[in-house]
């Protein structure tokens, strides 16, 4: 395990000092790397905080440019950006608010065909994504690789996340069995803010081993109502996707 430099001991100070993370947590978050799928709405606060925390190694992986419709929630793409490669854009902001981590892109389209290759190697995968097909890809190349894997959705004034660990918890085919009809979905900007610190927290959390992870529960956050509920879900037998372990494979 890598050590910590004096730089990162003071950067890092405040977090060090949380009972029972200490300079082992901080070590354990340098010597991670999490893979972040999106660098939109959802992609901006899981990775600006997951890059302020010290994670050592983020992978954005983003097929999309930056349009002026973003600007609203994409808070890493800026007016300057627009045309710009949403990766590109992450990459020039996240490099500046932490130096120490390192950031690797990936400017592709998330498919069951390139889902396991862009999981090799990661410890944790985040859901920042706006389509259940690539959500599903990643579900499926979590549970073969056995990645945790933290999904984020959010729609409106709502939003919702949860915690997945594969041979442990429901995944997410168990949870929503079908994706929602696409759409342009409407959403107020610090909505996606509110679930991305909730993904970059439990990110950290199962990364360190401290706390209790959304595992087998769904959170659903109603911003309008200013309300939060707690869904208990479990384990589909018949789901298609982790209900035949047989079936799943590392290779």
């Amino acid at each position: 395990m890598v050590d910590l430099t004096e730089y990162e001991l003071e950067r890092y100070d405040r977090q060090i000092r949380i009972y029972g993370f200490g300079e082992t947590g901080q070590k354990k978050l340098k010597n991670a790397k999490v893979l972040v799928a999106g660098a939109g709405g959802l992609g901006f606060p899981i990775s600006v905080y997951l890059a302020a925390a010290g994670v050592g190694t983020l992978r954005i992986v983003d097929c999309d440019n930056v349009e002026l419709s973003n600007l609203n929630r994409q808070i890493l793409h800026w007016d300057k950006d627009i045309g710009r490669r949403k990766v590109d854009s992450a990459l020039e902001k996240l490099q500046q608010i932490n130096p120490c981590v390192k950031v690797e892109v990936c400017d592709e389209v998330i498919c069951e065909d390139n889902a396991l290759n862009l999981v090799e190697g990661v410890d944790a995968v985040v859901d920042a994504l706006d389509n259940y097909s690539a959500r599903y890809a990643l579900n499926k190349a979590c549970l073969a690789k056995k990645i945790p894997f933290f999904h984020g959705a959010v729609h409106s004034f709502t939003g919702q996340a949860t915690t997945i660990i594969p041979n442990e918890t429901a995944c997410l085919r168990c949870i929503i069995p079908s994706a929602p009809p696409r759409e342009t979905f409407p959403i107020l900007g610090p909505v996606p803010g509110t679930i991305g610190t909730i993904q970059a927290t439990e990110v950290i959390k199962h990364l360190t081993g401290l706390g209790n992870l959304l595992k087998n529960r769904l959170l659903i956050y109603d911003g309008f109502f200013m309300e939060f509920h707690i869904i208990e879900v479990e384990r589909n037998p018949a789901c298609q996707d982790c209900g035949k372990p047989s079936t799943q494979s590392s290779k």
